[in-house]
């Protein structure tokens, strides 16, 4: 039995997956790394979270993702303040807010999270949150990282002043 490849539909099909893959991240390959890695601010590759938003979107930074786990480590900072609406994500995920003071809610409960505090959110957990205008997020999520809206991602009506 031979079997016949199809090179284009092979090819298509290849870069559909990495396209989608790519939208879904921006792009974190760069910070995939089994060694030891030492960035600066100066450093960083920062990427809309959201295109459309233009110069007011959150601009999200990977600073490490595990080869072998996927395990994510990333920075998030707002130039606006913005309402991040209800989403939940496929792994465990835990907030350091680095400057800014956030309001994260779940199952009801609303906490302020002021510089330094920390936040654990089991995987699939619905959760929001208020982010301040120019707020910094650290961010650790124990599997590859992901954002599945619950009701469409924020628009230029969850920008606040």
């Amino acid at each position: 039995m031979t079997t016949k490849f199809h090179w284009p539909i092979l090819l298509a099909v290849a870069l559909l997956v990495l396209t989608n893959i790519r939208a879904q991240t921006t792009d974190p390959t760069a910070a995939t790394s089994d060694g030891p890695i030492f960035k600066n601010v100066s450093d960083l590759k920062w990427d809309k979270i959201i295109p459309d938003l233009g110069k007011n979107s959150p601009e999200i930074c990977f600073l490490r993702i595990d080869p072998k786990t996927h395990a994510t480590s990333l920075l998030i900072r707002t130039s606006k303040a913005i309402h991040v609406r209800k989403h939940w994500h496929t792994a465990n995920e835990s907030h350091t807010m680095i400057t800014g003071n956030a309001i994260l809610a779940c199952e009801g409960k609303r906490a302020e999270l002021t510089p330094g505090g920390f936040n654990y959110m089991p995987a699939k957990m619905v959760h929001e949150a208020w982010l301040p205008a120019n707020s910094l997020t650290f961010i650790t999520v124990d599997g590859a990282w992901d954002v599945n809206w619950v009701e469409g991602p924020p628009t230029a009506a969850d920008l606040t002043k």
